[in-house]
């Protein structure tokens, strides 16, 4: 099992928290350091100092870093062009010395969008845009040097981008897609992503969203293009503690009103935790990415350091 941390900023943490967390999680053993990309918080609290880019921070992060994964959970593809997006992935991903992975999604958090002057379109058409966006970002990483990539979609259009800058992986970093949605995202999973991913679910609806994916990747063909299975992983909400006294400390936010949809969190013990991923792997998931909310309680992530990840295989 594969183990990521997750974060959010925009409840509340400078690129200064955001840092120095990140190192802790290098130093700690954990395989990645990943974060929401949203620009206000989702309850009353406005999450002093404010919002940090997501891709601005990752790339600075990329500097500061040299082992750990780095990317989004997911960027919302009405904040960026498709074009720019794909030139700064590549960018930031030359910068980490190919550690990058890009998650994208339609958008859903209609506040955020309103506050800064976003374009919200409904649903459908953030689909429709999300798919053209999958379908340009993965083209031009894989257009060979000295070709160029050209793109006639109902909402954006390219002709004859040079393609560059190329990432350091190729054919470009890993691209993870997820959501609770049952028709359209196992379909764009299945047909442009690297990585599925289902959050802060339990695990029987994780189990019934593989299967859902699973069906979209045999109906597409993607073991007969050629293409390695999809990566399967859960997000996790996490708030363990020595006591249950300091768990249920740290479970304290999750009971704040919050525009997030309901989750079904890991409250406890480091044990509960390991016997949790035990239950996503018996599902088929090889990944998690445990959202971890306090920047400051640095001992939260070394508990789990110390007491889950030597007991999973692949962490170390």
């Amino acid at each position: 099992m594969r183990v990521s941390v997750f974060t959010e900023p925009h409840r509340g943490a400078s690129y200064d928290d955001q840092l120095r967390f990140a190192r802790r999680v290098e130093e700690t053993g954990f395989e990645g350091f990943f974060r929401a990309d949203h620009y206000r918080s989702m309850g009353d609290d406005p999450g002093l100092p404010g919002p940090t880019d997501a891709w601005l921070t990752l790339a600075a992060l990329a500097r500061e870093t040299s082992r750990i994964r780095l990317g989004t959970l997911v960027s919302s593809a009405t904040f960026r062009l498709p074009g720019p997006l794909a030139v700064l992935v590549a960018q930031v991903d030359q910068m980490s010395g190919g550690r990058v992975e890009l998650g994208l999604g339609a958008g859903w958090y209609e506040r955020e969008h309103t506050a800064y002057g976003i374009p919200f379109p409904p649903v459908a058409e953030r689909f429709d845009r999300l798919a053209e966006q999958l379908e340009i970002i993965t083209g031009l990483w894989r257009t060979p040097a000295g070709e160029t990539f050209s793109f006639a979609g109902q909402h954006y259009q390219l002709l004859d981008a040079p393609a560059l800058p190329k990432p350091v992986q190729r054919p470009g970093p890993p691209v993870i897609v997820g959501g609770r949605g049952p028709k359209r995202t196992p379909e764009l999973a299945a047909r442009y992503a690297d990585e599925f991913n289902l959050p802060f679910k339990s695990v029987a609806e994780t189990a019934a969203a593989y299967d859902r994916v699973r069906e979209a990747c045999d109906r597409t063909g993607r073991a007969e293009s050629g293409r390695p299975p999809l990566v399967l992983s859960a997000g996790v909400v996490v708030a363990v503690g020595r006591t249950d006294a300091q768990a249920q400390r740290r479970a304290a936010p999750l009971h704040v009103k919050s525009a997030l949809p309901p989750e079904e969190p890991v409250i406890g013990s480091p044990a509960q935790l390991v016997d949790r991923l035990g239950e996503f792997a018996a599902i088929g998931a090889t990944r998690v990415h445990l959202r971890l909310i306090d920047f400051d309680d640095l001992d939260h992530l070394e508990l789990i350091a110390a007491e889950v990840l030597p007991q999973l295989d692949g962490t170390r």
